[in-house]
């Protein structure tokens, strides 16, 4: 029996810039802070005073629902802590994605297709104004266009903002009568 031979060992490096690769920094405008984070239009609208953080709320809220009921994923907040009372098992994991899903088409039923198509281009696509002025206005002037899909974003912000706030009353309402008082939901 002869020896046998070690493996060499590799140090793996940890790595210290947890930032962008340089192809995707130039794509895209992003943040500073710590990661950063692509700079959206809602957070230029947040930036720019013209709606306000429960709007951005509002529009973040729906991109989780998106996300979660179209690819099946939750990108959890660095500072979540896991719920240890509730385990899925795939078929409950399969109903909440359809109930995300659900809240999508709620959204898509009250505001119309082109309200989900600025959404998914403001928030899912991370187009910037400039891109979806192009896409919706080709025969206007940049300026112009770029001005109009601003309003328009900001003002569609504002109503899914209400949306939800409506919503979340009609649940409170309704849960308050049965189980406990709405400000303990």
């Amino acid at each position: 029996m002869g020896k046998v031979a070690a493996r060499p060992r590799y140090e793996i490096p940890v790595a210290v810039d947890n930032g962008p690769t340089p192809e995707r920094a130039a794509k895209s405008v992003f943040t500073r802070g710590n990661p950063p984070r692509v700079l959206t239009t809602v957070q230029s609208l947040l930036n720019a005073g013209d709606i306000t953080q429960d709007d951005a709320n509002a529009g973040e809220r729906w991109y989780r629902d998106y996300v979660f009921g179209k690819f099946g994923y939750v990108e959890y907040a660095p500072d979540y802590v896991k719920d240890a009372t509730i385990k899925h098992d795939p078929v409950s994991w399969q109903v909440v994605r359809a109930k995300a899903w659900g809240r999508v088409l709620d959204v898509k039923r009250a505001y119309g297709v082109g309200a989900e198509l600025r959404l998914r281009m403001m928030l899912v696509d991370e187009m910037s104004f400039t891109k979806m002025a192009k896409e919706f206005f080709p025969h206007m002037s940049l300026p112009t266009a770029r001005t109009k899909i601003s309003g328009q974003s900001a003002m569609l912000l504002e109503q899914l903002a209400a949306f939800y706030r409506n919503k979340d009353g009609v649940r409170c309402a309704t849960k308050q009568e049965v189980l406990v008082p709405c400000a303990q939901v």
